[in-house]
């Protein structure tokens, strides 16, 4: 099966003439389209809500976009903060989970009345200390260690990760909360990045509804919501199925009749905080080829390179490659598909079966919607790609620009080298 792009190579190459390439465009029709069978899916529950994972795609223009469909904003960092409350995302709609928080971004989802979610027993005094006290809602991540299996290499074993809390830690994290006058509480878990097994999220469920359970009867506190965090996956390949989300919900909520239901703690919230699935495979990087290269290799040089998109050098991961306008033309070359980075990891693609490259081929890399220009940098003094949006009408607006050398240069202090 082909992967998909919105834009013919006629469309591509006119608009090529306006933006330069590298850039990435996003389908506006195509992300509200799978927002809405999301929370669809999900409805089976008594309340739903996806938080986006805004580290996936930080730009408010798609942010507002998702919060027009009811998202919420799942944040770890204070500018990822300031981006949900400036789309109008607000209040208990921003769950902030982090790590290792600096007391001022703490304070600044205080007071935007944003949930908090704890990453550590020690936290619990920490807040109080920058807060005066602890707020009246309050959530804690639960690291599961070695009883969550099969999580893959992408986040790491539970047990290896630097996240969450112990279940004996968070057992005694809830007492001594509700012993602190804490009247509300949710909670969280995240153990799985890039996985297409619907098996995976309900057992995740299972674990974490048990958990509950477990809490009220050891410490009274009611868990009235449970983040089951994200890590739905996509089919980067084109050989690879996509997820079904009401396979996953119904799971679940098989799960939450079993435990949930007969244990007092219906209803119950469902939150996701999901990032990949949502924009991940409606949003591309779009380079073109400037250099062929015949060594032990045949190799394909394109104006983006790994600063644009970091995933296949980082983590060896696998993203379709389609030439505009030679969809269906016979694989007769193998290519590396390179970029100009001085490291040799930086390819987009290695030993690649694809029609042959021409310089001045518009060449697509999908499904780089999440975690692409996000995780972007400027290495080598290269400056990240700029953004489009491909609006339902089929206009396309600029909701990014391209970096200039006077971005890259602006917080040195050149005083003394201007002539």
């Amino acid at each position: 099966m082909s992967k998909n792009f919105p834009l013919n190579n006629s469309e591509l190459q006119e608009l090529v003439k306006k933006f330069p390439t590298p850039f990435y465009i996003y389908d506006e029709a195509a992300i509200r389209k799978n927002m809405q069978e999301f929370t669809k899916a999900f409805s089976i529950f008594p309340k739903f809500r996806e938080y986006y994972a805004v580290k996936a795609c930080p730009n408010p223009h798609i942010l507002k976009i998702l919060q027009e469909e009811g998202c919420g904003a799942d944040c770890s960092s204070l500018p990822e903060l300031m981006l949900a409350k400036m789309t109008g995302i607000t209040e208990k709609k921003v769950m902030f989970t982090s790590n290792e928080t600096p007391a001022e971004e703490y304070q600044f989802a205080y007071e935007n009345g944003n949930i908090i979610n704890l990453d550590d027993f020690t936290h619990i005094e920490f807040l109080e200390k920058v807060l005066g006290k602890l707020p009246e809602t309050i959530c804690f991540r639960y690291n599961p260690g070695n009883e969550k299996q099969g999580c893959n290499s992408i986040i790491g074993k539970p047990e290896e990760a630097k996240y969450g809390l112990t279940r004996s830690q968070i057992i005694e994290a809830y007492g001594i909360c509700k012993a602190k006058g804490v009247k509300h509480f949710g909670l969280h878990t995240m153990v799985a990045s890039n996985e297409l097994n619907p098996d995976f999220f309900v057992d995740t469920a299972k674990l974490v509804f048990e958990l509950a359970v477990e809490i009220k009867e050891k410490t009274g506190a009611i868990i009235e919501f449970v983040d089951l965090g994200g890590g739905i996956g996509i089919p980067y390949k084109p050989e690879q199925k996509a997820v079904d989300y009401n396979v996953i919900a119904a799971g679940i909520r098989k799960e939450y009749d079993r435990v949930v239901v007969p244990n007092g703690l219906d209803p119950m919230e469902i939150y996701f905080e999901c990032g990949r699935p949502i924009t991940g495979p409606y949003g591309w990087l779009v380079t073109k080829a400037v250099h062929k290269k015949h060594i032990y290799r045949e190799y394909v040089a394109v104006d983006a390179c790994m600063a644009d998109l970091m995933r296949p050098g980082m983590y060896g991961a696998y993203h379709e490659v389609t030439v505009s306008g030679k969809e269906t033309a016979a694989k007769t070359e193998v290519y590396d598909v390179v970029g100009s980075l001085c490291e040799n990891c930086d390819k987009f693609a290695v030993q690649r079966s694809l029609p042959q490259i021409d310089i001045g081929d518009l060449v697509i890399i999908h499904d780089a919607g999440a975690h692409g220009r996000a995780m972007g940098f400027n290495y080598n003094g290269k400056l990240r790609a700029g953004e489009l949006l491909l609006k339902a009408d089929k206009s396309v607006k600029q909701i990014r620009r391209r970096e200039t050398i006077d971005d890259l240069f602006a917080t040195l202090d050149l005083s003394e080298f201007k002539s």
